[in-house]
């Protein structure tokens, strides 16, 4: 049934039917599915903006939501959206050419924040911070725009991984991207089901399923990025010890505030002794 034509969703045709693949998708749908119910992200009647940036992620990320909706799992409407930041030479026509063959509603808006970035981030530095939040604050807008309960974003497991440890080594706090949080304005939430899904299935999937990926040319091409060096770390402790992301990971969801040194978290003053102990 999951490979007939007239009953799946167009982004899956053409999948590959060995083995290695279904089991790869199912995976990656299971996945969703556990982070899109552990988390609470399902409000009947919902609509959800699934941000788009021509990538793996985010191909894997619409492919998966589709698949669950057409599964009977995922009770929300879905717009797909693309931000045509203004970067010179990104393929404007690639992603909408994409989403109208393949049947799924969208919206590309155009906003030149390449400009203004470049304008306003000193030579030498990193892209990422100004970039990012120009691109978020726009999507919030959108998803206003259009009626969205939610932001949905692509970032995967080893995104999530990356982000702590940038903000251990760097940024002197225990933190990652949470995989719901509701913005600062109060009034949508943003979602992450690839929480759970490993970089490595998104990009396999991607591949499979031959879909136009569009690679990010301004982060991209800077040298020595935070982000990149911390992913060096952990790709060298994967390969001396195969697995150790998914170990990591499970220990950011296995958190001991009495183990740890914030007294906001525990209180540790307030902490006492049994005096029947020494009787």
């Amino acid at each position: 049934m999951l490979d007939d034509l007239d009953d799946i969703h167009p982004l899956f045709h053409g999948a590959p039917s060995t083995t290695e693949f279904k089991k790869l998708r199912k995976r990656i749908v299971r996945y969703a599915r556990e982070a899109i119910e552990q988390y609470g992200m399902i409000e009947r009647d919902a609509r959800w903006l699934v941000c788009l940036s021509g990538g793996k992620d985010s191909y894997t990320l619409l492919a998966a939501l589709y698949e669950l909706k057409w599964r009977g799992l995922l009770p929300v409407d879905l717009l797909a959206c693309n931000l045509d930041q203004g970067q010179p030479g990104f393929p404007a026509t690639v992603l909408p050419e994409f989403l109208e063959r393949m049947g799924v509603p969208h919206r590309i808006e155009y906003q030149d924040t390449y400009s203004i970035v470049m304008d306003k981030v000193p030579q030498g530095r990193t892209f990422c911070a100004l970039c990012s939040r120009l691109r978020r604050g726009n999507l919030y807008r959108i998803a206003r725009e259009e009626g969205c309960s939610a932001v949905v974003l692509g970032h995967h497991r080893d995104d999530i991984l990356e982000t702590f440890f940038m903000n251990l080594f760097h940024g002197g706090r225990l933190a990652t991207m949470p995989p719901k949080l509701v913005n600062e304005e109060g009034d949508l939430f943003v979602y992450r089901p690839l929480a759970h899904v490993a970089e490595a299935d998104c990009e396999r999937f991607a591949t499979a399923m031959n879909y136009p990926i569009i690679p990010c040319d301004l982060c991209g091409s800077q040298d020595g990025l935070q982000r990149q060096q911390v992913k060096q770390i952990l790709d060298g402790w994967e390969a001396n010890s195969p697995g150790r992301r998914q170990v990591m990971f499970r220990a950011l969801m296995n958190a001991r505030p009495s183990h740890l040194l914030d007294p906001n978290l525990f209180d540790f003053a307030g902490l006492a002794r049994d005096p029947a102990q020494n009787e």
